[in-house]
């Protein structure tokens, strides 16, 4: 194994190292010191998840591949998330920490994950290019099997509205979200046939450039061994997340849908980030969309399961809080998919939605909530008119053969 590898590999795992110990040895001092220590081990434990995944596009090829990619980038979530709505199902107070942490991680993907790349990707296609050159980049071009993903996604941001209108998430609701994942991943495994070879950057590369057998063996011990960190430190890291709030003054909730999504997102940002770097934006872009629809779909679908194996109902029950939070996060992926329907992303809309975003940090109150919902969905409904013409194959391409539709020229067009 290169010792470059090595040194990295060694470093996320010098940093896990306290929260192991911390858990074998049932160490708890103190909330905010604890919020740091495993918090610290989960980002760690995230970059292992993050490198093993992509390069295990190596030998799973395709829409799959970043499917399953975004699938394991998210395990740090999902065991927080699934670990609240076990709780809940024998505490009532935990009810509340159910899915705060699938909204912010959420809305920050998209609000802040997808501005950023096609920013980034926008800026290094036009590094060296004078001011009014005509070649200069205005939005990012993603490919026609894309559209796959953004149907995906649009037919998910229909559905979920089921959940504020009921007011809860019920078991049928929740298998019939998973069953929607086990669809999508279905169909992802038929796209991209033609595709070229993968590349890769950073020790993903590294992991990559091995031998057959080493890299599978690699790529297998990465996951376990992270996975291993990660459900160790699922409990005492959503545990400190409550009791740190107490301590400092701080609205738990606040820290449960902020803090643990920056941490849980982070290494999947910097991959993003890296492959906009590269020229590769449609990849980033694809991988965070990916993304969401696992949790839109097979992260929302569990959280009533766990809920109820728990100890609790058969539907997980939310609050007047949560039914906003999943307007909110709802209506801004509405807004984001009519956005990116016509498989253009241009820069003035990556920082029209990063603004929004940064709008609801500064309106808290319930009612300014609700009208910002309402501001994503006139501008969600202002792009679908501007987008009609894409409405009906988005929709429908989940559900139809690959499309004989033209490959667009370049991933970075002008304008």
């Amino acid at each position: 194994m290169p010792p470059a590898l090595l040194r990295r590999i060694g470093v996320c795992l010098l940093i896990a190292a306290p929260a192991i110990t911390f858990r074998l040895f049932g160490f708890a001092p103190n909330p905010v010191l604890d919020l740091l220590v495993f918090g610290a081990a989960v980002v760690a434990a995230s970059f292992l998840l993050a490198w093993a995944a992509e390069a295990a596009q190596k030998d799973i090829s395709g829409a799959l591949a970043i499917a399953i990619l975004a699938l394991i980038a998210v395990l740090p979530e999902y065991a927080v998330d699934l670990y609240y709505a076990f709780r809940s199902g024998s505490d009532a107070a935990y009810e509340q920490f159910a899915a705060a942490n699938m909204t912010g991680s959420n809305r920050l993907l998209l609000g802040f994950g997808w501005p950023l790349v096609v920013i980034v990707a926008l800026l290094v296609a036009n590094r060296g290019l004078r001011r009014g050159n005509p070649a200069r980049r205005s939005f990012l071009q993603l490919p026609t099997e894309s559209r796959l993903d953004v149907g995906f996604l649009a037919v998910l941001a229909v559905v979920a509205f089921t959940i504020p209108l009921v007011g809860s998430i019920p078991i049928w609701f929740g298998l019939l979200l998973i069953a929607a994942f086990a669809f999508y991943l279905w169909r992802a495994s038929q796209a991209h046939t033609d595709e070229e070879e993968e590349e890769f950057v950073g020790p993903a590369k590294l992991i990559a450039d091995l031998p057959q057998r080493p890299r599978r063996w690699t790529v297998v011990v990465l996951f376990v061994v992270a996975a291993a960190i990660i459900l160790a430190c699922a409990e005492p890291f959503a545990e400190a997340l409550v009791a740190s709030g107490s301590a400092l003054g701080i609205d738990s909730y606040f820290l449960v849908q902020w803090l643990a999504p920056l941490a849980s997102e982070a290494p999947e940002f910097i991959v993003a980030v890296m492959f906009a770097l590269r020229g590769w934006g449609a990849a980033a872009i694809g991988t965070l969309i990916a993304s969401k629809i696992n949790q839109w779909s097979l992260l929302v679908g569990s959280l009533p399961l766990a809920h109820f194996f728990g100890g609790g109902s058969t539907a997980l029950p939310l609050d007047a809080r949560q039914i906003e939070e999943f307007v909110l996060t709802g209506t801004q992926t509405l807004m984001g998919v009519a956005v990116i329907m016509a498989l253009r992303f241009h820069w003035q809309s990556a920082v029209a939605l990063a603004a929004i975003f940064a709008v609801q940090f500064f309106v808290t109150d319930t009612t300014g909530r609700y009208v910002l919902s309402a501001v994503q969905v006139a501008i969600a409904i202002a792009m679908l008119i501007v987008h009609r013409r894409d409405i009906v194959p988005t929709i429908t391409a989940p559900f139809r053969r690959r499309s004989a539709e033209p490959e667009p020229a370049p991933e970075l067009a002008g304008r």
